[in-house]
């Protein structure tokens, strides 16, 4: 584990008096360095190399004057150009902000899913209820509304989960095949990508995605023009409800960006169900992004600034985890964590269980 966040009061009394300014206007600068990017500013600046006047960026985005100042103004203020005379340049900030996939998955994620929903967050945090939901519809938590949610926010909703695991999938498939199993299953397979995935590397393979009936509608659509109908089968359920349990007679219960989707007590419960469904020989496999276990201290401040994502717009409980709270809920649960797999993909780590 890696100590993150240990030393972060070290700065001087203008330092840190500076520090909060940036954080009282963080959601006037965030929304700043998103028109830059979405309006063309940053990509002309990124395109001449030689720098542009005010009066040369307007004519080149099309954009008045008073618009371009308003935004290079915070822009320099944020370090996101820089400037020298009458000329205006992209920084290496500004260039990641302009090309960088996961500040781009994130940006578009916040704007599109969390923005308006988060003034809620106060709210959230008292009633325990994903109360920001309601700038989309009502529902008790956003997972069985993901597939009918507007359409910036449901792409920006599903490029930011894919991003956070996709890259995590080759090398897990490596991970869960050489336990030569023949069953697995997909506990909240979601649109069914790493299932049909493990399906492609092992046609011998036999894979059950369990999820909402509303998520496996997206799953279904995905494996029918995958041609895995025959290898991939469908389980609807809700593990919440409380005559819910889990099918026995599989070699690898996998549940990849999960449980994080659910409380504490909630954990608990599932894994005491999965429990049940399992013999000796059984693996419970789980990837979660634990923001303790990430080599690089950028990767932990966007794990743990996703939770409050979950308080106020997915379920008003849920969190993303330190490994060692994690463990001790999979401890409750009576199951014992065998071997622990980091570093896989961008940010994520698999938990080998067994029976306790």
């Amino acid at each position: 584990m890696n100590p993150f966040f240990n030393d972060n009061d070290s700065v001087s009394a203008l330092e840190a008096q500076y520090n909060a300014q940036r954080i009282a206007f963080a959601p006037i600068v965030f929304q700043v360095a998103r028109s830059m990017r979405d309006l063309g500013v940053l990509k002309a600046l990124y395109e001449h190399k030689e720098g542009l006047s005010i009066e040369a960026l307007a004519k080149e985005t099309n954009l008045s004057t008073y618009g371009i100042t308003t935004l290079i103004e915070t822009s320099l203020s944020a370090d996101i150009v820089k400037q020298k005379g009458e000329l205006y340049f992209i920084t290496k900030t500004g260039c990641f902000l302009l090309n960088d996939p996961m500040t781009i998955a994130n940006m578009n994620y916040n704007h599109h899913v969390n923005y308006q929903g988060l003034f809620s967050l106060d709210e959230a945090i008292k009633s325990g209820k994903p109360t920001g939901l309601k700038v989309f519809g009502e529902w008790e938590t956003i997972y069985p509304a993901l597939s009918i949610l507007p359409e910036n926010a449901k792409q920006s909703w599903f490029t930011f989960d894919h991003f956070y695991s996709d890259s995590a999938f080759p090398e897990a498939v490596k991970k869960l095949l050489s336990l030569k199993p023949s069953k697995i299953l997909d506990v909240g397979g979601n649109t069914g990508k790493f299932s049909m995935l493990i399906a492609k590397s092992d046609k011998a393979l036999h894979v059950t995605i369990m999820d909402l009936p509303e998520q496996l509608a997206l799953a279904r659509e995905n494996i029918e023009k995958a041609g895995l109908r025959e290898q991939i089968d469908l389980l609807p359920a809700n593990v919440l409800a409380p005559k819910h349990s889990f099918p026995k007679g599989f070699d690898i219960i996998w549940m990849s960006q999960f449980l994080d989707c659910f409380s504490e007590e909630e954990i608990v419960n599932i894994l005491s169900k999965a429990k049940e469904a399992m013999n000796e020989q059984t693996l419970l496999c789980i990837m979660e992004p634990f923001w303790d276990r990430q080599r690089f201290e950028t990767s932990a401040f966007c794990i743990i600034n996703t939770s409050p994502y979950f308080t106020a717009m997915a379920n008003g409980c849920s969190k993303m985890y330190h490994s060692k709270d994690f463990i001790k809920l999979i401890e409750m649960a009576g199951l014992k964590v065998d071997e622990i797999i980091d570093h896989l993909g961008v940010c994520q780590s698999i938990l080998k269980i067994k029976r306790g």
